[in-house]
């Protein structure tokens, strides 16, 4: 049997061929089934996203490494789709829209096997979309979306709270919108000096917890999705959060949460499985339009 590394870039030439099984995530197979219940039992490494299993993530642990080797997926896109699914936003048919999807074709066309789903980008430079769209002015009816997935955009946008608003406009009552940022410090602020991320794009905000406050005066009731380490170290109830040497500023992140904003949806061992290792760096903010 070939070696995964030899087998991982043959795979979306072979799945073109039809001599692969398609992408498809573990969330939609039935969770009691023998084989999900046995990755989740038993595979060291899982994705979510893919249905891949196996012994490791390629790349150290950090929310931007830590790769699938089937599907590429990061553990921040990981985590997005787990709080996702297992907060009830992710229901077969529903309208979906992704803001600068990372992940690529066969990522795209699993989503649309299951969802009204589109893609968009501001100047589609970096990210092939179905949609060209400013957060600031999005060119998208009232209520035409019953969830919104963005992540690590908004700190890419100027002026926070009309994106803000553009979200809430758009999204029907009782839609939602997931969204990550960089969570690396505990106040929002400006770069301190000029910042890029890697396909160039300028970095306008460095957001905090405060963010919560700025959501909910846009119209949101909204939570902040972590795993349960990071809930447990925050409310006290759990070992504290240990800075590990990254340029997240835990010590500001335990400082300035507010822990009864939190909410704790994965335990530590599937934590480990979907790579959320240190949990400080992941968190989702779910944001419900009432």
């Amino acid at each position: 049997m070939a070696p995964e590394w030899i087998k991982a870039p043959l795979r979306p030439l072979a799945r073109k061929l039809r001599l692969a099984a398609p992408v498809e995530p573990l969330w939609t197979r039935e969770p009691s089934s023998r084989l999900v219940g046995r990755r989740l039992a038993e595979a060291p490494a899982v994705c979510n996203v893919c249905g891949w299993s196996g012994e490791a993530f390629v790349g150290p642990f950090h929310c931007e490494m830590a790769g699938c080797p089937q599907c590429a997926s990061i553990p921040r896109d990981r985590f997005l789709l787990w709080c996702a699914a297992q907060r009830g936003g992710l229901t077969p048919g529903c309208r979906v829209l992704e803001t600068s999807p990372r992940m690529g074709d066969d990522y795209r066309a699993m989503m649309r096997r299951h969802f009204a789903y589109r893609a968009s980008d501001f100047d589609l430079s970096a990210h092939r979309a179905d949609l060209q769209l400013d957060l600031q002015n999005l060119d998208l009816p009232d209520t035409s979306l019953d969830l919104v997935l963005c992540a690590h955009v908004l700190e890419h946008v100027p002026d926070t709270d009309r994106a803000l608003g553009e979200l809430h406009r758009v999204v029907t009552p009782g839609g939602r919108l997931y969204l990550q940022v960089p969570l690396q410090q505990g106040v929002t602020a400006p770069p301190a000096q000029p910042e890029f991320h890697n396909d160039d794009t300028p970095v306008f905000w460095r957001f905090g917890w405060d963010l919560t406050e700025r959501l909910r005066a846009a119209g949101f009731r909204v939570s902040v999705l972590v795993t349960d380490a990071v809930w447990l170290g925050l409310s006290g109830d759990g070992p504290p959060l240990q800075p590990v040497g990254d340029d997240f500023d835990v010590e500001d992140l335990v400082r300035t949460a507010v822990p009864a904003d939190l909410v704790g949806v994965i335990d530590d061992h599937r934590a480990r499985q979907l790579g959320l290792v240190p949990g400080h760096q992941h968190a989702v903010w779910e944001c419900v339009r009432s």
